[in-house]
């Protein structure tokens, strides 16, 4: 297959498209992107027949910033028969690799979402028919996918379960919670459920941990840390919610986030400012490098144009900071759902956990 699609958050194809592209040429795996501004998804057509499958197979769908799931597919099938959609999809998806599940999903758009219903109805449909067959294995490697552009339009295809995302269309479904004082919150939650496993939790989000928040007000992530136990020092020069006040967890310092350095190093440093990428990166630096904290999760405001250059440079600038200190590190970035004109970024100095 030749064809990867990519899903992500709508505005952000190109990003998508440039990232896949160039991760697949440094791999020798040469093509074209094909996209639409603000349909959700885009396109990279290889020049090699098995450039898809290839990519899939080679590239790592957890080093990817702004793709939210990809899949080698089909060239796009229209004008399928909609009275007999199963049987018109059928011989197409006999020739992919074996498959466990399959998947029908729209696209995150507008119109994608009224979609929603039938991509339900449709896939458990579906999916009976395809047991029946054995065409579907439970152990099998690969999961199928069926990307819907209209009730006669769709991308057929797969991708290995173990190197793609595990939740359909690509995104964590959470729940707000109702004590947290900003949606904001969410995204904390979701970067940890991202990028840190969760059998994991216990030993690097556990109980009795000291974190910072630098730009903390309201408390949204603020809250995120309390709720995992921490003791949480809190900078900004806003108010804090007092629910959080009360936990007797929060330490409150009315300072500048860009002038604070904590008296002693903590486990954890979290930050959620809005100002300019470049600004944010080298405090970031700042702190890793100074040993001020273990971990870091923080936000990148992205510019309205050349976002994806912008995003190369601040990672770039703070793996060379890092490197030029001898600090053994891990660092990933994720354009999360939670997200909207930013990246999160994870960080951790694994030298503090011998690793």
């Amino acid at each position: 297959m030749n064809h990867l699609l990519l899903y992500c958050r709508p505005g952000f194809e190109k990003e998508c498209a440039a990232e896949v592209r160039e991760l697949c040429e440094q791999q020798g795996i040469y093509g074209y992107c094909k996209l639409e501004e603000n349909s959700g998804y885009a396109l990279f057509v290889s020049h090699q027949p098995d450039g898809a499958s290839l990519a899939v197979e080679t590239l790592q769908f957890h080093d990817l910033i702004f793709v939210r799931q990809w899949i080698a597919c089909l060239p796009l099938l229209e004008s399928i028969n909609t009275e007999d959609r199963i049987g018109s999809l059928m011989p197409h998806v006999s020739g992919l690799p074996q498959c466990n599940e399959l998947w029908v999903e729209p696209a995150d758009t507008t119109d994608g979402r009224e979609m929603q219903r039938f991509c339900n109805s449709f896939g458990s449909a579906f999916s009976q028919v395809l047991r029946k067959q054995g065409v579907l294995q439970r152990k099998a490697a690969n999961r199928m996918h069926i990307f819907a552009l209209s009730g006669s339009s769709f991308y057929i295809g797969y991708v290995p379960v173990a190197n793609s995302a595990p939740w359909p269309m690509g995104i964590m479904r959470l729940k707000f919670p109702n004590q947290a004082p900003s949606r904001s919150t969410l995204k904390l939650e979701e970067a940890w459920h991202w990028f840190i496993p969760e059998q994991q939790w216990h030993h690097y989000i556990s109980s009795g941990k000291r974190a910072v928040d630098l730009g903390a007000a309201p408390g949204g992530w603020t809250w995120q840390l309390v709720n995992q136990n921490m003791f949480v020092t809190a900078i900004d020069n806003g108010p804090m919610a007092e629910s959080l006040m009360q936990t007797g967890q929060v330490k409150h310092l009315t300072e500048d986030a860009f002038t604070y350095q904590p008296h002693k190093p903590c486990d954890w440093m979290v930050c959620d400012i809005v100002d300019k990428p470049t600004r944010v990166i080298k405090l970031m630096t700042r702190w890793l490098v100074e040993g001020w904290c273990r971990e870091t999760i923080f936000n990148l405001k992205l510019p309205m144009k050349q976002r994806y250059p912008e995003v190369k440079h601040c990672l770039g600038y703070l793996q060379q900071e890092m490197d030029s200190a001898g600090i053994h590190y891990r660092i990933a970035a994720k354009h999360l759902y939670h997200d909207r004109e930013e990246i999160t970024v994870h960080v951790r100095r694994s030298d503090h956990y011998g690793q």
